[in-house]
């Protein structure tokens, strides 16, 4: 019912007027939202029919940015004489009280309708979700995590997946509310709020940038004598080291909790964040290794001036104790995705400049072992965690965050790196594509992009092909019949590519769309105008003589095929197609 809706809405230009230039726009906008919801019999809009159809571009219900709209709608059911108990969907309004209710979100609620936001089929794009989410789900492989008891009583079958876009669409499917530590999630964030706080040649004096390629925990620095980047433990205790005593060195270690706790609830939008205190307690007591990776970069002198290291490695201990859920931590990822933006609030949390070189480590590291083998199959900044967890980043576009529990060999999710295998099979988001950085990979790819509306796919398509025509490029034709483009795709006037090669002159292409592709002859456009009309009209000889040779002799051959004659005539110059078929007739 609201996908019927949202394709109405597109018949009244108001609200899909790209500028909102007045009030009066405005309040056309607010008008079109009430007739498209309003009873006819009473002329009352019912509000749970609105909430529900705003729901499915992909806003929630509790969304920070329509706090208001929540308000006025509570406001205004009391007022009408309703009970707290009773929810305010049910309320049926006026035209003036909606748009009194609607109008301080008006801007936000219209880009909704007008499909503005970064993913327009929203209905579409998270049905693949689902899809991938169920496949993924049968994955029984991996084992829990048992370094610690907390970790190692994890239910194997917990499985979610959450998403956030650049826009703040939602959506959530599976075990997305079960609280989870972040573990080694937290270390692109703390790197973040160090390069934010100190700055990129700060923080870089004391940590690398670049892969190890050794084992996450390993005891080995690299030739400069530093952790090889922030994404590995010695990396981020250092990390924790510049946190603790660069940033506000006055403040003791529980007030430098707090204050990078409320920096990851600035990222996460005020979103779900707590503390295990147990795990805390538990990393501490089966932390030999990692106490001596901190020794080990003691003696190396790897650290700043009066580094307490026992307060550095609890510090550490407590950001990997962070508890997040799915939902949480992809408005974490999609404020990352959005350049350090929170979606859902518009807050400006991080630097543009910090977050790129967040992205940067977390595509070429983030997935311990694994990372160039990531990177190279699924191509997208992503950061894995022990407990199950893993936050992906696709830029400019949406953050996800899965978790799963059981993991690889590698320490990674094992339906995590799965899902997202199947998100780069469907989608174009490996960044060879989305950055579009080798030029040869340009038209290499049949991947849905769900950036582009629906028809705006096809019709760059179409638009593509009958370049190609007029232009009487038969490579690139070639290039579009091998990647299955239909090449009897026609345009809005029912022009095909073999109007505009005939109009155009080009015999070579009309032979190859006849010949090659086996495109009718005779179609017809708007006007009732066939390719060989256009030819004609364009003093292209060559090409009418080609088509009229070809239409007598494939109206021979259909003659004989119906008196049940075997024999076939050819076209002078070439073997004449059967429309019907996508091979030349022999």
């Amino acid at each position: 019912m609201h996908h019927r809706f949202l394709q109405t809405l597109s018949r009244f230009p108001w609200l899909f007027a790209n500028d909102a230039r007045d009030q009066d726009q405005v309040r056309n906008a607010e008008d079109v939202l009430f007739d498209m919801f309003k009873n006819e019999e009473t002329g009352l809009l019912s509000v749970g029919k609105f909430l529900a159809a705003l729901r499915t571009t992909g806003l929630k219900r509790n969304d920070p940015r329509l706090k208001e709209l929540s308000d006025n709608l509570k406001k205004e059911h009391l007022k009408t004489g309703g009970h707290e108990s009773i929810s305010h969907e049910t309320q049926k309004l006026d035209r003036e009280q909606f748009r009194r209710i609607i109008s301080p979100n008006i801007v936000l609620i219209s880009r909704a309708f007008r499909h503005q936001f970064i993913i327009p089929d929203w209905a579409g794009f998270t049905k693949h979700i689902e899809d991938f989410y169920w496949t993924c789900k049968s994955n029984t492989e991996g084992k829990v995590a048992s370094y610690i008891p907390q970790l190692a009583r994890m239910n194997p079958e917990y499985w979610g997946v959450s998403v956030c876009t650049i826009d703040g669409q939602r959506f959530s499917i599976g075990d997305t509310s079960i609280p989870f530590t972040m573990q080694s999630c937290s270390k692109p964030l703390t790197y973040a709020i160090a390069l934010e706080r100190l700055g990129q040649e700060t923080v870089h004096q004391y940590v690398g940038q670049e892969p190890s390629g050794r084992n996450f925990n390993e005891l080995v620095l690299d030739y400069n004598k530093k952790p090889h980047n922030p994404m590995i433990n010695a990396g981020a205790i250092l990390i924790s080291s510049l946190l603790k005593t660069l940033i506000k060195p006055e403040m003791t270690l529980a007030e430098k909790f707090d204050y990078i706790m409320n920096y990851f609830k600035r990222l996460a939008g005020g979103e779900y964040l707590g503390f295990n205190n147990a795990v805390f307690l538990s990393e501490r007591e089966a932390a030999d290794r990692n106490y001596a990776l901190g020794f080990y970069m003691r003696e190396h002198k790897c650290y700043p001036e009066k580094t307490n290291l026992r307060e550095i490695m609890d510090f550490y201990f407590q950001c990997c104790a962070m508890e997040a859920n799915c939902e949480s931590m992809s408005v974490i990822a999609a404020t990352l995705a959005n350049g350090g933006i929170c979606p859902i609030t518009e807050e400006k949390v991080l630097k543009p400049d910090s977050v790129r070189d967040v992205l940067s480590l977390m595509h070429s590291c983030g997935m311990y072992d694994y990372s160039g083998q990531f990177a190279f199959k699924v191509g997208i900044p992503a950061k894995s965690g022990v407990s199950g967890s893993l936050l992906v980043v696709i830029p400019n576009v949406m953050g996800i965050c899965t978790w799963s529990p059981p993991l690889d060999p590698l320490g990674n999710s094992c339906r995590g790196v799965q899902f997202c295998e199947e998100l780069v099979t469907e989608f174009n988001f490996h960044s060879t594509y989305y950055d579009h950085r080798y030029d040869n990979l340009k038209y290499a790819t049949n991947k849905k992009d769900p950036r582009r509306h629906k028809f705006e796919t096809k019709g760059l398509s179409i638009v593509n092909l009958l370049f190609s025509a007029a232009s009487g490029d038969v490579t690139a034709m070639r290039r579009h019949r091998l990647s299955g483009m239909d090449m009897k795709l026609s345009d809005y006037d029912g022009r095909t590519a073999l109007h505009l090669a005939a109009s155009e002159g080009h015999l070579d292409c009309v032979e190859f769309l006849i010949e090659q592709c086996g495109v009718p002859h005779d179609p017809k456009d708007r006007w009732g105008n066939l390719p060989i009309d256009e030819a004609e009209t364009f003093g292209h000889t060559q090409v009418v003589e080609y088509l009229k040779n070809y239409a007598v002799a494939y109206q021979s051959e259909q003659e004989n095929k119906k008196s049940g004659s075997s024999d076939t005539e050819s076209v002078s110059s070439g073997k004449v197609s059967d429309p019907s078929d996508n091979s030349p007739l022999t």
